[in-house]
């Protein structure tokens, strides 16, 4: 949650977000954002690509980029063509932390009465697989965002922290949860405890990262992924993604036992039915999201 100008104390002048988000502008669905870009990426143009895009800012998650970030990944949910999504930022930042001008002068009251930060959860509710793509700084509220992700890709100049510590308070978003899962407990504490960086090769031996590559060809590589996954059934990765995020909430018992029942499910729809009929007839499997 929190920003980079914590971790970079002597970044002066332009590094540094000069001001909070302007007010949200009105804009149609599809196109007319302020803080993010978006496109389609892949052959059959069916994986969303959207980008951070406050470069001056270093990507500060302010409330009118989120509030952007948020329409984009319901209209994505909702365009039957894409069966991925992959989220990324610039070269120097994926996201430097929220934005700390808007939340200097808050006061206990105005946090719980507004559920502040509660709409940063509208990325853990995505039903399509989510592709975090990280090159530069993933601190605080970046680190948090890309931690709701399902899969994580650094460039190998990606860096990753928690630094809430260093401002008086604690991650807000997913930060104390999330990290320990990903990295354990000891790791997790003394990231969160001490706001230190952690670099891309340490997160992929800790198991925050899946994959680390250069970084002028990490977003191909994270549209790659995304488009290999695009191409199964959307309903049945659907199915797998609820599944395996379920580890991190049930028991073994009780997350086996819904497997199961998810399972038994894919037998009553068409796209079991063509998968299994084509690999017994040699051919590729044409799914249909049935």
């Amino acid at each position: 949650m929190a920003s980079l100008r914590v971790l970079l104390p002597r970044v002066r002048g332009s590094l540094l977000p000069r001001r909070g988000c302007a007010p949200l502008r009105p804009f149609a669905s599809g196109g007319g954002f302020e803080y993010i870009l978006t496109e389609k990426k892949g052959k059959n143009h069916n994986v969303g690509l959207i980008r951070l895009n406050r470069p001056k800012a270093l990507n500060a998650l302010c409330n009118g980029l989120i509030a952007e970030l948020n329409q984009a990944l319901e209209a994505f949910e909702q365009d039957p063509a894409v069966g991925a999504i992959v989220l990324t930022g610039g070269e120097k930042a994926f996201a430097a932390g929220a934005d700390i001008k808007e939340m200097q002068n808050k006061t206990f009251q105005d946090c719980y009465s507004s559920g502040f930060l509660s709409n940063w959860d509208q990325l853990t509710r995505v039903k399509k697989p989510v592709i975090a793509a990280v090159n530069g700084f993933a601190l605080g509220g970046g680190c948090e965002l890309a931690m709701m992700c399902d899969i994580i890709y650094a460039g190998e100049k990606a860096q990753f922290a928690q630094p809430e510590i260093l401002l008086g308070t604690i991650p807000g978003a997913g930060g104390t949860q999330r990290l320990t899962r990903a990295v354990g407990k000891s790791l997790a504490m003394e990231m969160i405890l001490t706001g230190d960086r952690i670099s891309a090769q340490d997160a992929k031996q800790a198991g925050l990262v899946s994959k680390i590559f250069p970084v002028e060809t990490l977003v191909e590589e994270a549209v790659q992924c995304a488009e290999k996954i695009a191409s199964n059934s959307k309903i049945v990765a659907a199915m797998a993604k609820e599944s395996v995020n379920a580890a991190f909430e049930m028991t073994l018992a009780e997350g086996a036992k819904l497997e199961k029942k998810l399972f038994y499910l894919t037998f009553a729809t068409e796209d079991r039915k063509e998968g299994m009929t084509a690999f017994v007839e040699k051919r590729k499997a044409k799914f249909r999201d049935q």
